[in-house]
């Protein structure tokens, strides 16, 4: 019988796994709850390991990104401030794993091609098509190529900068229906977030001169401006597929990566070796 309870229980299921939570036992539900138990084990021993090698929880203030979750979250002394759903790198781009600290809001940014995409898709697409760079508020900037701001770019309004050697960056963007997708693997390897403006808010809340307004119309200004924070904020980059949650509930994600064989068969060797 399909009642409340039944329901209830199949969306508390569904926000385990990260799928919609709209009570429905369809294609994907069934996918998770026919995994088999001895996967779930492998999956919670790989993760423990993967604990072992960086704190994804250290004192005070930071930004936890994780990978398979789709998730950013702001941590306050151990407590999760609020969420932002964001999108990751595809399987050919993968979004890195590492610890930075965040130390610039950039409004209205410019966007820099990458090399690769300079090389594989502007390059070809301008040879074709002499007035791409215009129709694609474009510009030459030096030997490479930049988009100018605006509501189009693919940086969004807003971006924010923690220097580090993989090009990595957290950004808004103009692309609002990636967000609602459940697998988010579309960027080139940074990562978009759904509540850039509540971030950049946040971030610089203990500025009085940065009032929302102001930010809001340095969002849209179409002028880059580049703002240092009076504090840096660590940023943890992670890849978790199962964890215990807040509410003390196990939760499990697909390895959207496919690394979890990998730490796997890495742990086996070392047990094998041990018992030699």
């Amino acid at each position: 019988l399909y009642d409340e309870s039944l329901k209830k229980g199949i969306m508390n299921f569904q926000a385990r796994y990260g799928l919609k939570e709209d009570g429905i036992a369809g294609p994907s539900v069934l996918k998770e709850m026919n995994t088999p138990l001895s996967g779930r084990i492998q999956q919670i021993i790989v993760n423990m390991e993967r604990a072992r090698w960086v704190n994804p929880n250290p004192p005070g203030n930071f930004l936890l990104v994780n990978i398979p979750q789709f998730k950013l979250s702001v941590i306050e002394n151990d407590s999760t401030i609020w969420t932002s759903n964001v999108v990751v790198g595809k399987e050919m781009h993968k979004t890195v794993i590492f610890r930075g600290d965040l130390k610039y809001v950039v409004f209205s940014p410019y966007w820099n091609v990458p090399p690769g995409i300079l090389k594989n898709e502007v390059l070809p697409a301008i040879r074709r098509n002499p007035n791409y760079l215009t129709r694609n508020n474009m510009e030459w900037h030096g030997n490479t190529v930049r988009q100018r701001p605006g509501p189009d770019n693919p940086l969004g309004l807003v971006k924010f900068v923690f220097p580090n050697s993989y090009n990595i960056y957290l950004h808004d963007s103009p692309s609002r229906s990636l967000f609602e997708q459940q697998k988010r693997t579309f960027s080139h390897g940074c990562i978009r977030v759904a509540d850039a403006r509540k971030l950049a808010i946040y971030l610089l809340r203990n500025n009085s001169s940065w009032t929302e307004s102001r930010i809001d119309e340095a969002m849209n200004s179409g002028k880059e401006q580049f703002v240092t924070l009076t504090e840096t904020i660590p940023v943890n980059i992670v890849y978790f597929t199962a964890w215990v949650d807040r509410s003390g509930r196990i939760n499990f994600r697909d390895d959207v990566y496919k690394r979890d064989s990998r730490v796997m068969n890495m742990i086996f060797q070392k047990s094998n070796k041990g018992g030699q």
